[in-house]
């Protein structure tokens, strides 16, 4: 059985930030089997309560939603309709405890590497 789950990305080590940076990332909120794994068909039946807040240094935060596109692919959008989707690497086959990490192509068509550093439900 899946719960909806809390879970907040921190930027991992790239050229820019050897160190990583927890002033940069994402959190959101979705659902999650027992092995940490997304459930599409609890996505399905929790939609609405799937959010996300990406925040960067100095950048204003943006809000949005993850969405399961017909592709099958996992994104997170700000604009509904609009080409802002961030689609992120193998989402799905992703198990989401601390200390995995995940790779999320950002607006500005650039691959980066998020660390998972915690997830509450």
């Amino acid at each position: 059985m899946s719960s909806l789950q809390a879970v907040r990305l921190e930027l991992a080590r790239t050229h820019d930030f050897p160190g990583g940076s927890s002033d940069c990332g994402y959190e959101f909120i979705a659902p999650l089997d027992a092995k940490g794994r997304l459930d599409a068909e609890a996505w399905r039946a929790n939609r609405a309560r799937c959010t996300v807040r990406r925040f960067w240094l100095d950048q204003p935060e943006e809000n949005g939603e993850l969405l399961h596109t017909r592709g099958g692919r996992w994104v997170f959008s700000y604009e509904p309709g609009a080409a802002d989707d961030e689609p992120i690497f193998k989402f799905d086959r992703h198990a989401f405890v601390p200390g995995e990490y995940v790779s999320i192509t950002e607006h500005d068509g650039v691959t980066r590497p998020f660390k998972v550093v915690s997830v509450t439900g």
